[in-house]
């Protein structure tokens, strides 16, 4: 504001001095005006216990175990899934990888960001889920972010759960849609919704004729680590006309008997599925992400796909790891099974926490820890689910809150603490992380 009245006040200087009807200024005024303007700081006052701003030091490499703030800790935090982290072969291939190409492009794809790994990514993950064609982007967040608004344009309609991550809400914004949310996983909330759309595109059938319908879900929600009911919204889909975008950044790799994802699961012709999205940095234990659908759907976004258009291309290296833990995937299918027990035998045991309260799918590699006896103050809960994590860490099981841009998000998200399962865990492992959690969360609690 400060900033806005000194370019007003010296206009009006200007303007005075081409003989406007406004009295002059004297040069002394004048002087004045400029020389007591104190501007605005460039970042206003910041919190300094922000809890975005908590740094928790890691010293070692990131896997199974971690070293954060000087203590060794099993690590529940990493959505490091299929624990390809840890995996030597796959580092060996991108460390080859990195030999050959150097560390980046330094362009995008469009000029001298292109090289044969990425083409031979984008070729393996179309055949991986048998469908024509996959675009690759440098940045998971971007990936879905720049795929939505690449199809949805100002005037379009998309129904969104209410409980999407925030990639997916900046690609809503960047869209300039009507953006219609239905409660989360409520199947006839969402109907209800396209029935009464139905009745206005009656009263208006021109209108009606050019407007486009989106709908958009996870495949396993980052906010809730709950599975989306795929074939209710399917079946919705083909009654009201729908485009369907899913994305799949936790449930690919984690989902199916071949690691597939949510469709897998449900066992549900991903040809039903307009686009499907993923980041990479879950299961793959790589950055970047993937679109994946029809020849029309990938090549559209090479020419709309601000993320993909002006980013530098992902790193060879971490391509390659790419594509080393997509030869992983189809050598080892049996890591998928193993991941989903343990996600299951990890929600067994924590079902039992006595001051928290655990949400989540049973086969979702993301769960959720909530204050068993909910507060009316969310910076409360916040700060105390932050002392619990603290006094894990400190006694050796690394689990973090999770991080939301609460002014930002589309509705406030409850604080938690978020859990990553990894397949590596054994049972003794998850068993004794119960135990240290439940002795810290009684005492903190």
């Amino acid at each position: 504001m400060a900033v806005i009245q000194l370019f007003n006040e010296i206009g009006t200087i200007f303007r005075n001095r081409g003989g406007g009807r406004r009295r002059r200024f004297t040069k002394e005024e004048e002087d004045s005006i400029i020389e007591n303007y104190e501007p605005e700081p460039l970042v206003g006052e910041t919190d300094p216990n922000h809890p975005l701003l908590r740094t928790r030091v890691v010293t070692s490499k990131v896997g199974k175990r971690i070293n954060v703030d000087g203590h060794d800790c099993l690590n529940l935090g990493s959505h490091n899934y299929l624990g390809l982290l840890e995996d030597q072969d796959i580092l060996e291939e991108a460390c080859k990888s990195l030999r050959k190409y150097g560390v980046g492009s330094c362009g995008p794809r469009g000029f001298y960001g292109t090289m044969d790994v990425h083409l031979e990514l984008e070729e393996r993950i179309a055949k991986f889920m048998d469908l024509e064609e996959a675009i690759v982007y440098s940045y998971g967040f971007s990936t879905v972010a720049s795929a939505i608004p690449a199809y949805a344009k100002r005037g379009d309609i998309i129904f969104v759960d209410e409980a999407v991550n925030f990639s997916i809400q900046k690609g809503l914004d960047a869209s300039r849609s009507t953006i219609v949310y239905f409660k989360h996983n409520d199947v006839k909330d969402l109907e209800r919704l396209l029935v009464e759309q139905e009745k206005r595109d009656l009263k208006n059938p021109k209108k009606a004729l050019k407007t486009r319908r989106f709908l958009v879900a996870e495949g396993i929600y980052m906010n809730t680590g709950e599975i989306c009911p795929l074939p209710e919204l399917v079946a919705l889909r083909k009654q009201y006309k729908l485009r369907i975008f899913v994305d799949e950044s936790i449930s690919f790799g984690t989902l199916g008997k071949g690691g597939r994802g949510v469709t897998e699961h449900f066992n549900i012709d991903r040809n039903e599925i307009d686009l499907i999205s993923a980041g990479m940095e879950g299961s793959m234990a790589t950055i970047g992400g993937f679109c994946v659908g029809s020849h029309f759907i990938a090549e559209h976004q090479r020419l709309s796909g601000l993320g993909y258009i002006f980013s530098a291309s992902l790193p060879p290296m971490l391509t390659q790891a790419a594509i080393s833990a997509l030869d992983r995937f189809e050598r080892e299918p049996q890591i998928f099974e193993q991941l989903q027990t343990n996600a299951w035998l990890l929600h067994k045991i924590f079902s039992h926490f006595s001051k928290l309260r655990l949400c989540g799918d049973k086969l979702s590699p993301v769960k959720h820890l909530y204050l068993a006896l909910p507060l009316e103050n969310n910076d409360a809960e916040r700060k105390l689910l932050t002392e619990v994590a603290d006094k894990c860490i400190a006694r050796g099981v690394a689990v973090v809150e999770a991080a939301y841009l609460q002014d930002r998000e589309h509705k406030p998200v409850r604080p938690s603490i978020r859990i990553a399962v990894n397949r590596l865990l054994e049972e003794s492992e998850i068993a004794a992380a119960f135990e240290i959690i439940e002795s810290v969360s009684s005492a903190v609690l």
